[in-house]
């Protein structure tokens, strides 16, 4: 459903109405339209074909060792509490013939960050994306995250961190692949 900047605006203001605030007060008359602005920027994602992002930056080249983009910076709406969660992508492929811009990989996680969404599906539709499209050998994500949805609201565990992976190809069938993946986006050194 698609809703005019005007009608989302005035949905903002009844939403403050409700909570027992006047949206003409000083220090709210902006803030419906401050708020549209924002949802439209935080959802951004909608409008951006992920798979586009990575066919327009891959190239032919016969790498055949491990790229891993790390401490990728994400920030997305949990779509339960359409309340932000916050952490750090590490994105990992072994080429077959064809890599990808390494931005390409950032802006790839960026697009589905910012949809409503949950940990485990960002991290999920990361891999299956790249696999997808690039056809690697393999691909691994790890996805660390705070969400304000624990931290500011029912349990309130401050220092709670969710940590999820996906794992295809060599990544899931290769214990040797998987233990430099995650050594590498922990820090370690790789063997080789």
């Amino acid at each position: 459903m698609d809703l005019s900047k005007v009608e989302f605006e005035a949905l903002v203001a009844e939403i403050l109405r409700r909570l027992g605030e006047d949206p003409e007060r000083e220090g709210l008359k902006r803030t419906p339209t401050r708020v549209a602005g924002a949802f439209q920027w935080l959802t951004r994602g909608y409008a951006v074909d992920p798979m586009e992002i990575i066919r327009r930056a891959m190239y032919a080249e016969p790498h055949e060792s491990m790229v891993l983009v790390r401490d990728i910076e994400i920030y997305s709406l949990c779509e339960h509490h359409l309340l932000p969660f916050f952490g750090k992508a590490h994105v990992a492929y072994i080429p077959n013939g064809t890599i990808v811009g390494l931005s390409k990989v950032a802006r790839l996680v960026e697009v589905y960050a910012r949809r409503l969404q949950v940990q485990e599906r960002l991290t999920d539709q990361v891999a299956d994306a790249l696999q997808c499209t690039l056809e690697p050998a393999g691909v691994g994500v790890v996805i660390e995250a705070y969400h304000l949805c624990m931290m500011m609201r029912g349990v309130e565990k401050q220092h709670s961190k969710t940590v999820t992976s996906a794992v295809r190809g060599v990544f899931r069938d290769d214990p040797k692949t998987r233990d430099e993946f995650l050594r590498l986006v922990h820090g370690g050194l790789s063997l080789v």
